[in-house]
C-alpha cells in the first residue's frame, strides 16, 4: 500500500543520514487522503467547510504518508517540510485532511495546526494545515548600499550567474554607486545578512532585441493582461503600449543568490515591479553557455527569430504573471467559440474541434473510446485546451518502449492511462504548463499521460494536434524504444505473445507525463550544440542528449547534407550497420528536439564560432561536434599514364573529382543518394538497353549489384569492376564463394584489379557514354562502346585476364575511394585544426580547439597515444557516439558535477576501449541476406583464444551460419546467410554471450545435436536471451554468484529466473510458470 501511494505521489521526500540510512519518508499528493471528498472537488470543500479560502490547486499539497525512525520523528518532520517548501516555489500550504478524527502523532502536531471547521458542515474528518512562512521565513528586500559590497562580492565569487563584467574589480561598486531613477540595485536579507543581489535598469536597447527575438506573442500577452486588469488597476498606472513598440520594460543587469536561498529568488519579483510600477515587462538575458538557475523557471523563454542565433538567451516576465493564475476545468459547450478562436489557423484545427464536439455529445470518439476535454483560462479568458483519450494500447506501448524506467506499471490500473490527443496552449502560459498537466491528471483521475509524436508523413499525425510542442517537451520525459524480439510466430502458435504486442503499428516517438513528474522541473540547456554529419556517431550522440529525462536541450542542431536521414527509404544499394533504420529514427524524438540544417559544411570560423553551410547559411555554435564520417568520392580518372597505374592504385582517385559530375554517374553514400539512383534507374534504365557499371570495393559493390538485379536488370547488363587490392569485405571464404557463384549464375561480369582511366575518352563527360579501365602490369586498353564485354568466367577472387572489350555504360554506380569529404577537409584545414590523414582527436574527443570535438571514422587518435592506425573507425559508431555524449553531459547536467572534475592523470594517456561489435549486413547477389558481427580491436595476444568455431548449413543453400567463440567461451564472431530476412535483432544479442547461456551450445554442437544454428536459435528456449532485459538478469545472477553460498546458489538462481520470466510474462508467454504443469 505504501509503495503504491509513493508511486502515485506528486512529491515524495526521503530523509537520510551521511551513511545513506533512511531516517524518514513522506509522500504528498494533490488531493486529500481517503474518501473524505472527491479528489476533483476538494477546493470548495476546504473553503466552505474548513475555512481554507487561500488554498488552491496551485499552492496546496496534501500529506498522505509520513514514517520515521523512532527518536527522529519530530526533527525529521520539520526537515521534510522545509525541503518541500524549498523544492516547490509556488507551494504555500500543506494540508493533512483525512477520514481519521484521532489526533495525529506528536511529531506532526509540531508542524501542523488545526483548521477551523464550520459547525455541523460536511463529513467528519481530521483537518490540519502548515504554512510556508512557518518553515521558510520570507526574505527582506531593500535598496542596496555601498556597505553591502563585501558581502555580495563573496556570493559572486562562489556562484556567479550573470556577471558580464566580473573581470572589472570595480564593477559592483559602480553598480551600487550609479543608482538613479532608471537604475536600481536591491539586496535580499536573511537575519540582517545579504544573501542576494539584483541590479535593474529601464534603459533597454529594445530595437536590438526586436531584431533578434520573436516578440509577437508578448504583444498579445500585454494586450490580454491590460484588458483583464483594466477594472482593477488605477487609470494612471495603466500602460497601453505594446512590448515591441514602447520602452515598457525593465531589465536585470546582474543577479546573484546564495545557493542556500536561490529557490526563493522568485520573491524578488514582486519587489522589482513595485520599484518600477509603470513598467509591465521584466527582461533577463543570459549567455547560452550559462547554466539555468531557479529564477528563470518563472520566466518565459523567448525563441530567437528563424534567421538569428544570438549568443544570449532572452527571458521575459509580464507583471500579470505574478497574480494571474492558470485555472484548469472541464470544458463546457459554452467554451466552443473561445476554443475555435484559439485554434484558428492550426493545421489540425478541424480534428480538434470535431473531437471537442464528440466529447460534448457522447463523451467518446468515433471508435467508442472515452474522451475528456479541459480548458485552461486566465482571468476568465480561455488560453488553452486539452483533449485526452483513454489509452487502449497500454500493452503495446509498454512492450515497445521503456515506460517502466519511470513508473511501476503494476501500481497503475489500465484505466488510469490516457493519451494526449490535442493540446493547444498560449506560449505565454509556458511557465505554468506543468501545473496544467498536473491539474488535467487530477481532474481526469488519470495517473499517466502518453503523447505520441508521429513523423510528418504518418497517418497518425493528422489525428492529433499539439501547438507549441515545447510545452510537452518541457514537462514530459522522452521514453526510449525497446529492442524487439523477432518471434517465430508460426512455430510458437498459441504460445506466442498477444497480437496486440506483435503486430506493428505506425512508428512514433513516445513521451510520458505522470503524477510524480509534474513537480519536477527540467534543467534547461541553452548551449548551442551543433553536430555536423548525420552519421551513426552523430545520431547516437543526439539520441543520448534528447533522451536525457531531466535535461531539456533547446539549441541542438544537425547539419546534414541531405536533411533528416529518416525521410528516405532504404533502396538496398548499400550495406547497413543496423544502427538506425527508418523505423528506429521515427521512434526517437529527434525531429522534435533537433533543428535540421540541410547542406554541406564548407567552412569553420573558429574565432566567430560559426559553421558555414552550402547555400550561405551560417550556424553559430558553443560546442561543435564533427562526425561527418567517410564518404565515397567521385572517381577521378587516372589518365593513360602507366606510371600512375603502376604505383599505389589508390592515389589514382585519392581526392575525388572536382569537375562536373555526369548525370548518369551516381556516387552512393546515403539513403538519399540511393533513392535518387533508384528513381533514375526505374525511369530511364530498367526498361531500356544499355549496361550498368558498379565500380568500387567492399560489401557495397555486391549489395549495389544485387539492387540492380532486384530491379529487374538482367545480369548480362551489369558489370562489376573491383579496384586493385580490393577486399571483398565479406570476411568469410564460404560467403565469398557463394557470392561468386551467384554472380556467375546471374551472368554478371566481374573484372578485378581495374582503375578508372578515362571517361568518354577524356572529352566532356556529360552524359557518360564510355569508360576506360586500366590494370596494373597489363597493357592499357581504350574501351569502345560498340562491342559488348565478355566475361572470362574466372572466379571472383582469382586474377582475371586483361579487359578485351568495352561496354556502353548508360549508368555508373560508384562506391570507390572512401575518404574524407573534400569540403569537410577544406573546412578543417582552413580552420587550422590538426589533420593527419584524419581529424586528430584525443581519447576524450578533443581537438586543438576546446569548443570543437570530433568523433567517428572522420577522426584518428593523436600520435602521442602510440596507437598506430587505431581509430574510431575500428569500433561500433553507435557506441562511440554514446561515449561522446557521456563526455559532454557533465558540462550541462548538475547531477553529474562530480564527473566533470579533472580525470585521473593517466586517463587521457590511454586510448579508448570499446566492447560493442562491428556490424555489417545487406542483401547479396542471389537474394541472400547477409549479417556479419565481429569483435572490435584490440585482438587478444596469441594463445589467448579458447573456444572454437561452429558452422552449419551451406551458403549455396542459404542456411549458412558460422559462429566463433573467443576467450572465456564468449561469442565473438558470427556470420549468417539466408534467402529469408534474418532476425538480426535476435542474432545481435548473441554477441558476448557465454555458450552456457545458449543452452550449452558448444557441447551440443560437438555431440552433433545442432544440425542447423538458424533453427536452434529460433527455438522458444532461446527467446529469453533475446529480451532486452536479459542483461539486467545477467547482472543479478553475477551478484548471486558472488554473494550466495554453495547451498543457497541453486535455489537463488532458480528463484531469480522465475521472477525474471514472471515479470516479463507478456513477452515470454512460451515459458511455463511454477504450478502450471
Amino acid at each position: 500500500m505504501a509503495s503504491s501511494r509513493e508511486e502515485r505521489a506528486n512529491l515524495a521526500v526521503t530523509l537520510a543520514n551521511e551513511k545513506e540510512e533512511i531516517l524518514a519518508h513522506a509522500s504528498f499528493l494533490d488531493h486529500p487522503l481517503g474518501d473524505v471528498v472527491d479528489p476533483r472537488c476538494w477546493e470548495p470543500f476546504l473553503q466552505s467547510h474548513l475555512g481554507a479560502e487561500a488554498c488552491t490547486p496551485l499552492n496546496t499539497l496534501f500529506l498522505h504518508l509520513f514514517v520515521a525512525q523512532p527518536g527522529f520523528a519530530a526533527a525529521s518532520a520539520k526537515k521534510i517540510m522545509r525541503a518541500v517548501f524549498d523544492a516547490v516555489v509556488e507551494l504555500e500550504h500543506v494540508c493533512l485532511v483525512g477520514p481519521h478524527v484521532a489526533a495525529p502523532e506528536p511529531a506532526l502536531q509540531d508542524v501542523f495546526e488545526p483548521l477551523q471547521r464550520a459547525a455541523g458542515a460536511g463529513p467528519r474528518c481530521s483537518a490540519l494545515i502548515s504554512h510556508r512562512h512557518e518553515h521558510c521565513p520570507k526574505l527582506h528586500f531593500r535598496t542596496a548600499r555601498v556597505e553591502d559590497h563585501d558581502d555580495i562580492m563573496n556570493i559572486f565569487k562562489e556562484q556567479a550567474k550573470l556577471l558580464p563584467a566580473f573581470d572589472d574589480p570595480y564593477f559592483l561598486a559602480e553598480l551600487l554607486d550609479s543608482q538613479d531613477q532608471k537604475n536600481h540595485s536591491a539586496v535580499c536579507e536573511m537575519d540582517g545578512v545579504p544573501v542576494g543581489l539584483v541590479s535593474l535598469t529601464s534603459a533597454v536597447a529594445l530595437k536590438h532585441l526586436v531584431e533578434l527575438f520573436d516578440l509577437s506573442e508578448l504583444d498579445a500577452w500585454h494586450q490580454a493582461a491590460a484588458a483583464g486588469s483594466s477594472a482593477s488597476r488605477p487609470e494612471e498606472t495603466q500602460s497601453t503600449g505594446c512590448f515591441s513598440e514602447s520602452s515598457n520594460v525593465v531589465s536585470i543587469q546582474a543577479f546573484v543568490m546564495d545557493k542556500d536561498y536561490e529557490n526563493r529568488s522568485v520573491d524578488f519579483l514582486p519587489y522589482i515591479f513595485s520599484v518600477f510600477p509603470d513598467l509591465d515587462f521584466l527582461l533577463i538575458s543570459v549567455a547560452t553557455t550559462s547554466p539555468e538557475f531557479p529564477l528563470l523557471q518563472s520566466f518565459l523563454r523567448v525563441p530567437p527569430r528563424a534567421s538569428c542565433s544570438p549568443p544570449r538567451q532572452l527571458y521575459v516576465l509580464h507583471r500579470a504573471g505574478l497574480s494571474s493564475v492558470v485555472e484548469v476545468r472541464p470544458a463546457a459547450p459554452a467554451d466552443r467559440p473561445a476554443v475555435s478562436h484559439l485554434v484558428t489557423g492550426l493545421r489540425s484545427s478541424e480534428a480538434l474541434m470535431r473531437d471537442l464536439d464528440r466529447y460534448h455529445e457522447t463523451r467518446r470518439d468515433q471508435d467508442g473510446v472515452p474522451l475528456q476535454a479541459f480548458v485552461a483560462q486566465v482571468l476568465g479568458q480561455v488560453v488553452g485546451v486539452l483533449i485526452l483519450r483513454d489509452e487502449q494500447d497500454v500493452s503495446y506501448v509498454c512492450a515497445r518502449y521503456n515506460v517502466e524506467n519511470f513508473i511501476y506499471l503494476s501500481h497503475h490500473r489500465a484505466e488510469e492511462h490516457a493519451q494526449l490527443l490535442h493540446l493547444v496552449l498560449r506560449r505565454r502560459c509556458r511557465p505554468a504548463s506543468r501545473h496544467v498537466f498536473k491539474e488535467a491528471l487530477r481532474l481526469a483521475r488519470r495517473s499517466c499521460l502518453f503523447h505520441r509524436s508521429y513523423p510528418p508523413t504518418s497517418p497518425g499525425q493528422e489525428d492529433s494536434s499539439v501547438l507549441h510542442l515545447d510545452l510537452v517537451l518541457d514537462c514530459a520525459v522522452p521514453v526510449r524504444p525497446r529492442r524487439q524480439i523477432v518471434y517465430p510466430l508460426e512455430e510458437l502458435g498459441l504460445n506466442a505473445p498477444s497480437r496486440r504486442i506483435t503486430e506493428d503499428q505506425a512508428p512514433f516517438a513516445l513521451s510520458l507525463v505522470c503524477r510524480k513528474l509534474t513537480l519536477e522541473p527540467k534543467v534547461s540547456v541553452n548551449a548551442r550544440i551543433v553536430v555536423v554529419g548525420a552519421s551513426d556517431t552523430g545520431l547516437s550522440l543526439l539520441e543520448e542528449l534528447c533522451l536525457c529525462p531531466h535535461l531539456r536541450f533547446h539549441n541542438l542542431t544537425l547539419v546534414s547534407t541531405h536533411g533528416y536521414p529518416g525521410d528516405h527509404e532504404d533502396a538496398g544499394f548499400l550495406s547497413t550497420s543496423h544502427a538506425y533504420s527508418t523505423r528506429d529514427l521515427a521512434q526517437l524524438p529527434l525531429r522534435s528536439c533537433v533543428t535540421m540544417v540541410t547542406g554541406k559544411m564548407v567552412a569553420i570560423d573558429r574565432k566567430s564560432q560559426l559553421v558555414r553551410v552550402s547555400g550561405g547559411v551560417e550556424v553559430p555554435y558553443d560546442h561543435l561536434v564533427l562526425c561527418t564520417g567517410l564518404q565515397y568520392q567521385v572517381p577521378r580518372p587516372t589518365g593513360l599514364d602507366p606510371n600512375r597505374c603502376g604505383t599505389d592504385p589508390q592515389t589514382g582517385s585519392g581526392s575525388g573529382s572536382s569537375g562536373p559530375v555526369p548525370s548518369n554517374l551516381f556516387t552512393l553514400n546515403d539513403l538519399h543518394d540511393c533513392e535518387a539512383a533508384d528513381r533514375w534507374l526505374r525511369d530511364r534504365f530498367v526498361e531500356l538497353e544499355g549496361d550498368a557499371v558498379v565500380y568500387g570495393s567492399g560489401v557495397d559493390v555486391f549489395t549495389a549489384a544485387q539492387a540492380l538485379l532486384g530491379l529487374g536488370v538482367p545480369g548480362g547488363r551489369v558489370h562489376l569492376v573491383l579496384t586493385p587490392g580490393a577486399s571483398s569485405g565479406l570476411g568469410d571464404p564460404v560467403v565469398e564463394k557463394a557470392v561468386a557463384a551467384a554472380l556467375e549464375e546471374a551472368e554478371v561480369r566481374v573484372h578485378r584489379g581495374r582503375l578508372l582511366a578515362l571517361m568518354n575518352d577524356g572529352r566532356d563527360p556529360e552524359p557518360l557514354a564510355s569508360v576506360t579501365f586500366a590494370s596494373d602490369g597489363e597493357p592499357l586498353l581504350r574501351l569502345q562502346c560498340a562491342v559488348r564485354l565478355l566475361w572470362s568466367g574466372y572466379g571472383l577472387l582469382s586474377s582475371s585476364p586483361p579487359l578485351k572489350a568495352s561496354c556502353l555504360p548508360q549508368v555508373f554506380l560508384n562506391v570507390s575511394n572512401k575518404g574524407v569529404d573534400r569540403d569537410a577537409f577544406r573546412s578543417i584545414a582552413d580552420s587550422f585544426l590538426v589533420f593527419d590523414g584524419r581529424l586528430v582527436v584525443s581519447a576524450a574527443f578533443h581537438t586543438g580547439d576546446p569548443a570543437v570535438s570530433g568523433a567517428g571514422p572522420l577522426t584518428k587518435l593523436s600520435r602521442c597515444y602510440h596507437a598506430g592506425g587505431w581509430s574510431h573507425a575500428d569500433f561500433n559508431s553507435k557506441e562511440v557516439g554514446r561515449d561522446l555524449a557521456a563526455r559532454l553531459l557533465p558540462l550541462f547536467d548538475p547531477t553529474l558535477e562530480g564527473a566533470a572534475e579533472t580525470p585521473p592523470p593517466d586517463a587521457e594517456r590511454l586510448p579508448p576501449l570499446y566492447t560493442q561489435p562491428k556490424i555489417q549486413g545487406g542483401k547479396l547477389p542471389g537474394g541472400l541476406h547477409y549479417l556479419r558481427v565481429t569483435k572490435p580491436p584490440p585482438t587478444e595476444p596469441p594463445g589467448a583464444r579458447q573456444g572454437g568455431d561452429m558452422a552449419t548449413g551451406r551458403a549455396e543453400t542459404g542456411n549458412y551460419f558460422h559462429l566463433s567463440l573467443g576467450a572465456g567461451d564468449l561469442v565473438e564472431t558470427l556470420t549468417c546467410l539466408s534467402p529469408k530476412p534474418l532476425p538480426f535483432s535476435n542474432y545481435l544479442c548473441l554477441y558476448g554471450k557465454h555458450q552456457l547461456l545458449l543452452g550449452r551450445l558448444s557441447s551440443r554442437y560437438q555431440q552433433g545435436l545442432v544440425p542447423d544454428l538458424h533453427s536452434f536459435f529460433s527455438q522458444s528456449c532461446c527467446l529469453s536471451v533475446f529480451l532486452d532485459r536479459f542483461s539486467d538478469f545477467q547482472l543479478e545472477l553475477q551478484q548471486i554468484n558472488s554473494n550466495a553460498t554453495e547451498e543457497e546458489l541453486s535455489s537463488s538462481v532458480r528463484s531469480s529466473a522465475v521472477k525474471y520470466l514472471n515479470y516479463n510474462r507478456n513477452l515470454l508467454p512460451m515459458f511455463a510458470s511454477p504450478g502450471q504443469l
